[in-house]
């Protein structure tokens, strides 16, 4: 079996660490400038510009089963082209919509889906016509290219929408109304073209500067009705894109029926934050915590295999490590698994993540502040 990822990030390393022992062969395509550090030794690199024809490039990924993608920020139109020789997962169309903010917020609400209340904007105008909607406090995103806190601004005052920069107001982004969240959630979805479809329970996230810094799994305090919630808003998210592989869903529980009703029941409800169409940061707990990781259940969904096992073995953690050095000497328990990305040590990048189970909450909790106390001594 042969598989060609788009991208040579941690995403992608780990796709491969996973595949490899399944006999499965990759390759990379990537861009010239792209940093090569996370797969070195694991697979053949193929540039994109070195193949303008489709088919040439086909050839060139040696003739791939299947296509996948490590991120949303890819040339969808090569994808596209490369469709007429073999699959690509996640579909492009896919792709475009879940990596411009607006087109996800608009598709999902399409599928009777709650989101954040929001407007998109263009201009100073905009922006103050919105918060006459949407109200304050609120929060300006770009709808394309932010990630990790990065590309927001937030609006609090109307002094906070006058300072605007004129260059950011132009930016083509939406204004989205804060949600008063009890806690932020993330479901870890899985579907192979078959339609099977099986789901992770879901898992608590704490993040820190707009980036993720902790997950717990399953989520503390977690009822069969919020899990029940969450996979059949899964469910019509991947039915109605005929999604292939592994989609991520970010949630805010909210006590009451949704952000846009008055009346509350007093019961949990989830609202979709955003979504991410590959593996994501906040399954990485499934490496240690589950039979099939995310990785393992990506690859079987694309690659028409029968989905694994995504049953929680225990309670389970992940602290990301952001900006440090990766040394086994931040491990502080024997039920800890280190994984680093092979790259060169930058102020906030993503360098690795630790895996963590426990038997209980607290034990885990422990662990966790154990970690943390380490990984990050100025706090």
């Amino acid at each position: 079996m042969k598989v060609a990822v788009v991208g040579s990030g941690q995403l992608a390393r780990m796709m491969a660490l996973s595949g490899w022992p399944m006999g499965i062969e990759f390759r990379y395509l990537v861009q010239q400038g792209d940093s090569l550090d996370p797969i070195q030794s694991l697979g053949e690199v193929v540039y994109d510009e070195d193949y303008p024809d489709a088919e040439a490039l086909y050839r060139a990924l040696g003739e791939p089963d299947v296509i996948t993608v490590e991120k949303e920020a890819v040339d969808t139109e090569r994808l596209k082209a490369l469709q007429a020789f073999c699959p690509v997962y996640p579909d492009p169309k896919m792709l475009e919509t879940c990596r411009h903010r607006g087109l996800e917020k608009s598709w999902i609400n399409e599928q009777g889906v709650d989101v954040a209340p929001y407007r998109r904007t263009g201009s100073r105008q905009d922006i103050l016509e919105a918060l006459e909607v949407i109200g304050y406090p609120a929060i300006l995103k770009t709808c394309t290219g932010g990630y990790d806190g990065y590309g927001q601004w937030r609006i609090k005052t109307a002094e906070d929408a006058a300072a605007l920069d004129e260059d950011v107001c132009r930016l083509d982004c939406v204004l989205e109304g804060f949600v008063d969240f009890k806690r932020e959630v993330s479901l870890i979805a899985v579907r192979n073209a078959k339609g099977d479809v099986r789901f992770y329970p879901l898992a608590e996230n704490l993040h820190r500067s707009g980036t993720l810094l902790t997950s717990k799994a399953p989520a503390p305090n977690l009822t069969p009705e919020l899990q029940q919630q969450a996979e059949e808003i899964g469910n019509k998210l991947l039915t109605a894109s005929n999604y292939v592989g592994v989609l991520a869903i970010e949630f805010f529980v909210t006590e009451g029926k949704g952000v846009n009703e008055e009346a509350s029941n007093g019961q949990d409800h989830l609202v979709v934050n955003e979504m991410a169409p590959r593996v994501h940061n906040s399954g990485h707990w499934t490496q240690l915590g589950c039979i099939s990781s995310q990785f393992n259940n990506h690859l079987r969904a694309i690659t028409g295999l029968p989905i694994g096992n995504t049953q929680a073995l225990k309670i389970s953690g992940m602290v990301n490590l952001l900006g440090v050095d990766i040394q086994p000497t931040v491990l502080v328990d024997s039920e800890q698994q280190l994984h680093g990305y092979g790259k060169s040590l930058r102020p906030g990048r993503k360098m690795g993540h630790i895996n963590l189970v426990a038997d209980s909450y607290e034990a885990l909790d422990e662990q966790l502040k154990a970690t943390l106390a380490k990984v990050y001594p100025q706090g």
